[in-house]
């Protein structure tokens, strides 16, 4: 099974322009972060968005091209798996057809009341990766 890549559109503002003139590199930490959560609240059912959050383990990231102001961009991010309370990503920040930067990340859920580490149960699996056709 293989699972499908969520599209997160993202509006570069002058927030994010840094003294080069293009987007600053860590805005784009920000966006991978926007985009998973987006993901999963896209695709999880509404008693598990209210029972986890998530938190960044790791994020590797391969800058390829500089966004800037006004630039329509957006980040195409896919849940490759996920282990107990890990799960792991990939995101391609794009512009049209000009990749400008990829991110392996790695993310883990955490119980919402107790903020402890809380495993991803097994009955998630398919909202996530739906059996190919």
């Amino acid at each position: 099974m293989s699972a499908e890549s969520h599209s997160f559109p993202i509006a570069v503002t002058h927030d994010d322009i840094d003294f080069m003139g293009h987007v600053n590199n860590a805005r784009y930490l920000n966006w991978v972060q926007d985009a998973v959560l987006a993901h999963w609240n896209k695709r999880a059912p509404a008693e598990e968005i209210a029972a986890k959050a998530w938190v960044a383990l790791k994020h590797e990231i391969t800058y390829r091209r500089p966004a800037f102001l006004d630039d329509d961009v957006i980040a195409h991010t896919v849940l490759e798996g996920f282990k107990g309370a890990r799960a792991f990503y990939h995101t391609v920040i794009s512009r049209g057809e000009e990749v400008l930067a990829e991110v392996q990340s790695a993310w883990c859920c955490i119980d919402a009341q107790t903020l402890r580490p809380a495993r991803i149960g097994e009955h998630l699996r398919g909202f996530f990766f739906p059996p190919d056709n």
